[in-house]
């Protein structure tokens, strides 16, 4: 193979991104990806071996946290589908909350399902975070600053150490400052954006990070909320291929890389694993940072060993994608208002903080909690060309927290019956629902490293506990060796900046002009 410019390893949504921006500024851009297709874990699958014609986006689910910025520039127009509305939070004792476009209906449902002290908290809430995403947004197209010298560059003096505390501290912390009085809905914030992909729990450092990246959705028409990608999340990553494609970038599936070539220090390609060695004066890797020290080995730096060390944190997610045959009836609310559209919230709702917590620390002992936080989502209400010709649905439970390694057995003995565990919670406030279930394709922390090559399952590569400056660097401590990868800055998601950002690190060290 002929030498290009650039050489990335991935073609993941930050991988694809880095290629196109490369190769736009003129140079040659080659991708090498492990699987046979293009996505990592951004893909729509047919995985229902008994529903073959059931599409899933089987990995990411929804689209929120790339900036219309990026898209704009990458010249990429995706079919988004705004959930309205967007959470359901059923009980198993008549009442609900149904939270959409509506404020107004929101607050009278607040205040009648919860208290008026509540009303007053969530729109403080909601207030100060479309403040911070409005002030953070700039930043995440850029090289990062630490925290605290991000507050001073971007966030409005008011709000500076707020975010400050928000960044460095812990959920509970944040949102303990609103007051909320209901317990039940504080557990829905912090489930949603606090607890995703973070192995930790209501007190963990960093926490207080991963909630603000999950609340930067800017995308358009979204009103700050998450959307969904008709044709599944491999629209995007599609989209992205095509765009590289047509700028000149040569695609090489099922090409996984065993090591980085090095020479006196500096990168000079990779080798496959079935023996082909790729030349490029640069290479940009899209993998997570511990394959990163793997391709590596000894020519890896100390410092930059100790560095991705100390991002070690294991998986905690599974996501249990499901075939159904129809929607579910809620107890609390039978008739059809645009719940099953929604992220439908399965909370304890006795004892709510204790009860998560203790399946925090469950998990920590290397046990499988008694009652997970669980998000279900249904996206073919929304989306009916997943469905196949008997209108069957693609639904998943999206869970935290669960041990990579049991303790005391294996996922080959538990899996099923902690996805019958999952399902008989679903069952007490959706009566009838395993019945409805015609198929299933579980994705554990291990099916989620095998399945997509991320390392110990970790569906943000590292912990959104770090944040900005202490991400992992775009430009690595070996010369002509960079990272673009979901564990750099901003955040794991689908996001698609880490990409842009590596390549215009690239072009600045190359004096190329994008």
């Amino acid at each position: 193979m002929a030498t290009v410019d650039a050489l990335i390893v991935g073609a993941g949504h930050n991988g694809l991104v880095a290629a196109i921006v490369l190769a736009r500024a003129g140079l040659s851009v080659r991708v090498l990806e492990a699987a046979e297709v293009v996505g990592g874990a951004c893909r729509t699958e047919y995985p229902f071996e008994h529903a073959p014609g059931v599409g899933q986006s089987t990995g990411a689910y929804l689209l929120g946290l790339m900036p219309p910025e990026l898209m704009r520039e990458l010249g990429i127009s995706l079919p988004l589908l705004r959930r309205d509305p967007h959470y359901f939070l059923p009980t198993t004792r008549g009442r609900f909350l149904l939270m959409g476009r509506d404020r107004v209906a929101t607050e009278a449902q607040l205040a009648e399902l919860f208290s008026e002290r509540d009303v007053e908290a969530d729109r403080a809430l909601q207030g100060e975070l479309s403040m911070l995403r409005e002030d953070i947004a700039p930043a995440w197209l850029e090289a990062p600053l630490s925290i605290e010298a991000t507050a001073e560059h971007f966030v409005r003096p008011a709000l500076r150490e707020t975010f400050v505390d928000l960044c460095r501290g812990s959920v509970s912390a944040y949102l303990a400052r609103f007051g909320f009085e209901s317990e039940l809905l504080e557990a829905m914030y912090a489930v949603t954006d606090g607890f995703t992909g973070l192995c930790g729990s209501w007190d963990t450092p960093g926490g207080g990070m991963n909630f603000l990246a999950h609340n930067m959705c800017r995308l358009p028409g979204s009103d700050g909320t998450w959307m969904v990608v008709r044709g599944g999340m491999g629209t995007v990553t599609r989209a992205l291929a095509e765009r590289a494609m047509r700028a000149g970038v040569d695609i090489v599936l099922g090409k996984p890389v065993d090591r980085i070539e090095t020479t006196a220090g500096v990168a000079t390609g990779v080798a496959t694993t079935d023996g082909e060695v790729y030349q490029g004066r640069v290479v940009v890797v899209g993998a997570d940072p511990f394959r990163i020290l793997s391709m590596l080995g000894d020519a890896c730096p100390d410092e930059l060993r100790a560095r991705i060390d100390g991002y070690h944190r294991p998986g905690t997610s599974i996501k249990v994608n499901l075939c159904l045959s129809d929607l579910p009836t809620f107890s609390c609310l039978p008739e059809r208002r645009g719940q099953h559209r929604a992220t439908i919230h399965l909370l304890p709702e006795k004892d709510t903080r204790a009860t998560l917590s203790e399946a925090f620390a469950q998990c920590e002992a290397g046990r499988l909690p008694t009652h997970p936080s669980i998000e279900w989502y249904i996206h073919t209400t929304l989306d009916p060309s997943l469905q196949d010709d008997r209108g069957r649905h693609s639904a998943a439970l999206f869970c935290q927290w669960v041990p990579y390694e049991l303790a005391e057995s294996s996922w080959d003995r538990e899996e099923a019956g902690f996805v019958a565990r999952l399902l008989e919670i679903c069952e007490c406030f959706a009566p009838g629902t395993s019945a409805l279930v015609e198929d299933v394709f579980t994705l554990t922390p291990p099916k989620i490293e095998s399945h997509f090559g991320i390392t110990q399952g970790h569906i943000h590569h590292v912990d959104n506990s770090f944040g900005f400056a202490d991400r992992l660097p775009y430009r690595l401590p070996v010369a002509g060796l960079y990272a673009c990868g979901a564990g750099c800055h901003p955040a794991g998601s689908v996001i698609g900046a880490a990409g842009h950002n590596a390549a215009a690190t690239v072009l600045s060290d190359l004096a190329i002009s994008s």
